[in-house]
């Protein structure tokens, strides 16, 4: 790595939307880590000159995380810090950040002080800005203050930055040298839709499969079938007859997508959200389109662990507007 290269560190990196986006701005890869073995299977077949530990952070020591950095300057840390603690968080006296199941908030610090970066950058669900009356907000922003780290935090919405899917996410960003931290204007006025970026694939039936790569449909059962019939363009369970109708569950789930908004957010799990004109489940790779993933980009693992995979993935288009606007700050 030459004296101009600018350089990231990606933890909980999954399958790595963070990583391609901050490589498409040329920022170059220190190493990233995850502990998930399909996620880390898609990274490496994807990211091949990476450095990449398969491990769980917690179980990472000081003396490995130097290792691993080589002596390098690391200009940003990022990272999609998992959260799976609200419930409790606040309603014992106990601090959300010393939630056990929330330990990785943590971690995300202990790394960042041991390497010093001159930027972070975190995100997380939506939901973190305002839970706990924002006291959860506000320990987080305290936890990298501590650090000597100037920190601000925004709830951004993919679809405002070319994501065809309304998808919101907190981003903390913070910094050591002094900065006003940045985030990144609205790149479209006008929001894509799911027509405009999957209806040129190939159509499937149910169970059916393609030529082109996580393009295979799953196999849905005539009870499903039938149910799906009856859901129109952009519409929900209430167009299926009551007879068959489900009479509970999440309301989500036994809609069609509408070809002309963009999608519902992408979780990793898509099997009852149904293609706007066609009788299945969307594809993988057309989830992987939704959340900007190019088409050359392979996921591995188990059709169910593919849709985690893309899922839980930061689409690479908003991490690539992130990462320009670290990068200009940088080099003020």
């Amino acid at each position: 790595m030459g004296s101009d290269t600018i350089t990231y560190v990606d933890l909980f990196a999954g399958v790595g939307g963070l990583s391609l986006g901050f490589e498409k701005e040329d920022f170059e890869n220190v190493f990233s880590i995850d502990f998930d073995r399909d996620a880390c299977k898609t990274y490496r077949r994807n990211f091949p000159d990476n450095t990449l530990l398969e491990k769980d952070i917690k179980d990472l020591t000081k003396k490995e995380i130097l290792d691993l950095a080589e002596d390098r300057e690391v200009d940003v840390i990022v990272g999609g810090t998992p959260c799976q603690g609200f419930s409790m968080a606040g309603g014992i006296g106990r601090k959300f950040i010393d939630d056990p199941r929330n330990h990785l908030f943590r971690e995300f610090a202990r790394v960042v002080e041991i390497l010093s970066p001159k930027f972070f950058v975190i995100e997380n669900v939506a939901r973190v800005f305002n839970h706990n009356k924002g006291k959860t907000r506000e320990e987080i922003l305290g936890l990298f203050d501590d650090l000597g780290y100037r920190t601000n935090c925004k709830v951004l919405n993919s679809a405002d930055y070319g994501v065809p899917q309304i998808r919101s996410r907190i981003f903390f960003i913070g910094n050591r040298l002094g900065l006003a931290n940045e985030f990144p204007k609205k790149t479209v006025e006008k929001h894509k839709t799911v027509g405009e970026v999957i209806a040129k694939l190939p159509r499937l039936e149910s169970g059916g499969s393609s030529r082109i790569p996580n393009h295979v449909a799953m196999n849905h059962s005539a009870q499903m079938l039938e149910k799906m019939y009856y859901v129109s363009n952009g519409g929900s369970r209430a167009d299926i007859p009551s007879d068959i109708r489900p009479k509970s569950g999440d309301v989500r789930k036994y809609i069609r997508y509408d070809s002309d908004k963009p999608s519902v957010c992408i979780t990793g799990d898509m099997r009852k959200v149904f293609h706007y004109d066609q009788n299945r489940a969307l594809t993988v790779r057309e989830l992987a389109r939704i959340q900007t993933f190019p088409d050359h980009f392979v996921f591995d693992g188990t059709r169910i662990s593919q849709q985690m995979q893309v899922g839980n993935a930061v689409p690479p288009v908003l991490a690539q507007a992130l990462a320009k606007t670290v990068k200009n700050q940088l080099e003020k």
